[in-house]
């Protein structure tokens, strides 16, 4: 059988601020730009997560959409959705919030309910995006 990749889009909204403790305000200003505004700033995230495997010979899904909305909603949209980033969301604790670890940590939070994970995309912005693919 063929390898069919299968992608459902999701969406939410959050704000954060980018800003490392360990590193002076000038250093984090220079750095981050408007980025490290101390009132933070918000994107409106668009998140494609892609599966990947055969078809079953029963259905012919690879992944069923219905399972994968409801985990997508459960593990990604419900927690991050109209919230902060650095303040609200107890898997980022501790951790920068660019969208690269965004990625990493949305990833983290699938793979042990997505069999065939194989990539997600997030979009930060129409011009900027991070592809993760759970090396």
């Amino acid at each position: 059988m063929p390898t069919v990749y299968v992608t459902r889009k999701a969406h939410f909204n959050a704000a954060h601020r980018l800003h490392n403790p360990d590193q002076s305000d000038e250093w984090n200003r220079a750095t981050f730009g408007k980025c490290n505004s101390p009132n933070w700033h918000g994107h409106n995230y668009e998140l494609d997560v892609t599966v990947a495997g055969e078809p079953d010979p029963d259905t012919g899904f690879v992944v069923d959409l219905a399972d994968l909305k409801r985990v997508l909603e459960e593990r990604v949209v419900e927690p991050l959705d109209h919230k902060n980033l650095n303040l609200d969301v107890p898997f980022l604790e501790g951790k920068k919030t660019s969208t690269e670890t965004l990625a990493v940590a949305i990833w983290e939070q699938l793979a042990p309910h997505v069999p065939g994970l194989h990539e997600i995309v997030l979009r930060e912005t129409p011009n900027n995006s991070v592809v993760y693919r759970g090396e």
